[in-house]
């Protein structure tokens, strides 16, 4: 991630949202940026990251939100949110504060609408002056390669996420990856870039499984009405589904 976006030791890294501060601590001891700072609103949270970090000169930690941090002098930003509200926020803030060459590095998806000038999946790379992409499916093919995601794509992105991120136990990554590649799947399809019409049989039958063996009922994340027959049964919460 860090290697994706040229951190090097000239760089001021700031990480938004910073949890415990393992970033923070890589950035300032193995890349030895300039300074390393992460801002946390959790205090607790801020308080292990100062612990961990208390004995790299080049490592601060700040207490706070980070919609009202002052990030005018980062060089590189991690920025690990989902949230729209804060999404939206942020991504005014970069376009304002932050200086020409800033690289922002986010996981998943790029941020807001903005089009990614590197790209090592599921890490992207974002430099002022930003670009931004004129639809959701430009930006996809921008992401992925391809206007439009399939189930067969879902599941793949899914694995490479795990893969990258490497957290997973063994025991538990088909597990994992079936309940990532539906989340990204459902997502595609609210946002109309699924590349089926409809609900493909390999969709309806691990939404089935979810629901039936892990009790996991994922039809309240479908935000867009249904076309068909099939996803109106799919999302049913009386559908009775077997395994395999």
């Amino acid at each position: 991630m860090f290697k994706l976006a040229g951190l090097k030791k000239s760089d001021t890294f700031f990480h938004l949202g910073c949890g415990q501060g393992w970033a923070v601590a890589l950035a300032a001891r193995k890349f030895g940026v300039k300074k390393a700072v992460g801002i946390e609103i959790d205090e607790k949270a801020a308080a292990k990251a100062r612990r961990k970090t208390a004995r790299l000169k080049n490592a601060e930690i700040v207490a706070g939100d980070i919609r009202d941090a002052d990030i005018s002098g980062a060089t590189v930003v991690l920025f690990w949110f989902s949230d729209p509200g804060i999404v939206d926020a942020m991504v005014k803030k970069f376009r304002k504060e932050l200086k020409e060459g800033a690289r922002v590095i986010t996981i998943w998806s790029p941020p807001g609408m903005m089009l990614p000038q590197k790209v090592d999946f599921p890490f992207f790379v974002c430099t002022k002056p930003f670009k931004y992409a004129a639809s959701v499916r430009q930006q996809i093919k921008a992401v992925y390669g391809n206007k439009c995601i399939d189930f067969t794509a879902a599941w793949l992105l899914a694995e490479r996420y795990i893969d990258a991120l490497g957290v997973v136990p063994g025991q538990y990554r088909r597990f994992v990856n079936m309940l990532q590649s539906m989340v990204i799947w459902i997502n595609a399809w609210n946002m109309g870039v699924t590349c089926e019409d409809g609900v493909p049989p390999p969709v309806n039958a691990y939404l089935g499984i979810l629901r039936e063996f892990f009790g996991i009922d994922m039809k309240d994340l479908f935000t867009r009405e249904p076309k068909d027959e099939s996803m109106t049964t799919m999302v049913s919460p009386n559908d009775k589904m077997g395994c395999c």
